[in-house]
C-alpha cells in the first residue's frame, strides 16, 4: 500500500522563449472510422479551429486522427483494428502535414497489413522514412488532449489519473513513454513467471527482471516527480483566472522515497529489495503489488482546500482546464513551443466567463488548438478570431462566418 501522498514543491518558472508553435496545415483520413476519404486543410490564419456539428457527425473521430500524431493509443486508447472503417477495404491511415518551427513536416501513420489477416501493428513515417518506434512522434513537437470522458478523472481510480499525469510529463521529457512502456513489459514478464512457477521459479532470472524494473521504475519517478514540481511552479506563477489555482501531489511508494531525497541509485537498491520481499504475495497474485504503476496524482482546489474528488462537477472541470493550461504555458516555457491541443466539447459546460476565458488563454499559447462542439451559438464569441469547419453528413466544409 502506497504512503501518504508526498507534497510537490515548485520551482517557479524561467522566462519564456519564443514560441514557435505547432500547426496542422493539412490533415487526411483515410478509412479512418466513420470517413472513407476526407482532407481538412486549415488555413493557419487564426490558432483556433472549430468542428461545429450534431452528435455523432465524427467530429471527435478527427481529434482521434490528430491524437495519432503523438505517442502512444490515440485519445480513446482504442485497440487499433477497431479505429478502421466499417466495411473498408483496408486498414486506416492518417496522413498529416505539420507546420513546425519554419518547416513542414509530414507525417503519416496508421494500421500494417491487410484487414482479415492479423493486423495489429501501427507504423509511421516521418518526411517519408519510416521510424522504428511512435515514440519518436515525441521528439519535436507533442499533443495534448481534453475528452468528455475526462471529466471523470478525480472520481475514478488511480490508473486514469496515472495515465493523464504520464501524458503531460511526456511533454516535457520525450523518452518517458519508452521507460513505462519497458518498466511495463518487464513488470509482466516477472509476473507471468511467479505466476506460472511461483516460488519454484528461477530466482537469477526473477533478480534479474527486477533490477530492470528497478532502473526503468526509478526514471519513470523522477521523470513524474520533476515535471510535477514545474508545473506546481507554473501553477502558482499564474494569473488570476476564472480556472482555480490545482496543487499538486504524487502518491507512490518509490516517488517518496526520492523526494524525500534519497539518491536514484539508492532508490533502485531500495525497491529491487522491496520486489524479492513482495515476491511470495506477488507469486499468488498473479501481479507486483508494489511500484511506480500504482502511483495515483492528488490534485487539490487551492482556494478552497478541497481535493477534487470532494469539489462539484463544475469545479472539476475547470481543475482540469487549469492543469491543461498550465501544462501547455510549461511546455511553451521550457520548450519554446506549446503542444498541439484537442479540446472535445470542452465548452458545453462553461459559463459565458469562463468560456472567453478560455478562449483568450487558449489564442495566446502559440500553437493551434482544435476544439468541437454541437451548439455553434458557444463559439460565437469567436467570430473573426477561429477559423470553423461544418462537420455534417460525413463532410467537413469550412464554414465562412
Amino acid at each position: 500500500m502506497a504512503e501518504p501522498a508526498h507534497a510537490v514543491g515548485e520551482d517557479g518558472t524561467s522566462p519564456a522563449p519564443q514560441s514557435h508553435g505547432v500547426f496542422v496545415s493539412s490533415l487526411m483520413l483515410t478509412d479512418f472510422r466513420s470517413y472513407s476519404r476526407t482532407k481538412i486543410t486549415p488555413t493557419g490564419d487564426h490558432p483556433l479551429v472549430v468542428l461545429a456539428g450534431p452528435n455523432g457527425a465524427g467530429k471527435t473521430n478527427v481529434l482521434e486522427a490528430l491524437s495519432y500524431l503523438a505517442p502512444g493509443r490515440g485519445l480513446r486508447r482504442a485497440p487499433l483494428d477497431e479505429v478502421t472503417r466499417q466495411t473498408a477495404p483496408g486498414p486506416w491511415a492518417v496522413a498529416a502535414t505539420l507546420a513546425l518551427e519554419g518547416d513542414d513536416v509530414r507525417i503519416g501513420t496508421g494500421l500494417e497489413g491487410n484487414m482479415g489477416e492479423g493486423a495489429t501493428r501501427r507504423l509511421v513515417r516521418i518526411d517519408g522514412e519510416a521510424v522504428s518506434s511512435t515514440n519518436l512522434l515525441g521528439d519535436r513537437w507533442s499533443v495534448t488532449w481534453l475528452t468528455p470522458q475526462m471529466d471523470r478523472l478525480f472520481i475514478e481510480g488511480p490508473s486514469a489519473r496515472r495515465r493523464f499525469l504520464d501524458r503531460m510529463v511526456l511533454g516535457l521529457y520525450p523518452d518517458h513513454s519508452r521507460q513505462v512502456g519497458a518498466y511495463e513489459r518487464v513488470m509482466r514478464e516477472r509476473n507471468r513467471l511467479l505466476s506460472d512457477k511461483g516460488m519454484g521459479a528461477d530466482m537469477a532470472w526473477v533478480s534479474a527482471l527486477e533490477t530492470r524494473m528497478a532502473e526503468h521504475a526509478v526514471a519513470v519517478a523522477i521523470a513524474r516527480l520533476d515535471f510535477a514540481g514545474q508545473l506546481a511552479g507554473q501553477l502558482e506563477a499564474a494569473d488570476e483566472s476564472p480556472f482555480p489555482r490545482a496543487e499538486l501531489a504524487i502518491d507512490g511508494w518509490l516517488e517518496g522515497l526520492i523526494a524525500e531525497g534519497m539518491a536514484a541509485v539508492e532508490a533502485e537498491s531500495a525497491y529491487r529489495e522491496k520486489l524479492m520481499s513482495l515476491r511470495a504475495r506477488d507469486a499468488r497474485s498473479g501481479r507486483a503489488s508494489e511500484g511506480v504503476h500504482k502511483t495515483d496524482l492528488i490534485v487539490t482546489h487551492a482556494p478552497k482546500g478541497m481535493r477534487g474528488e470532494l469539489c462539484s462537477t463544475g469545479e472539476q472541470k475547470a481543475l482540469l482546464i487549469a492543469l491543461v493550461l498550465a501544462n501547455a504555458k510549461l511546455q511553451a516555457a521550457q520548450k519554446g513551443q506549446a503542444p498541439l491541443m484537442l479540446l472535445d466539447e470542452v465548452a458545453a459546460h462553461l459559463d459565458e466567463s469562463r468560456r472567453e476565458a478560455l478562449f483568450e488563454a487558449l489564442s495566446k499559447l502559440g500553437s493551434q488548438c482544435w476544439l468541437t462542439g454541437t451548439d455553434r451559438e458557444l463559439f460565437t464569441g469567436l467570430e473573426g478570431r477561429a477559423e470553423f469547419f461544418d462537420v455534417r453528413d460525413g463532410q467537413i466544409q469550412p464554414l465562412h462566418t
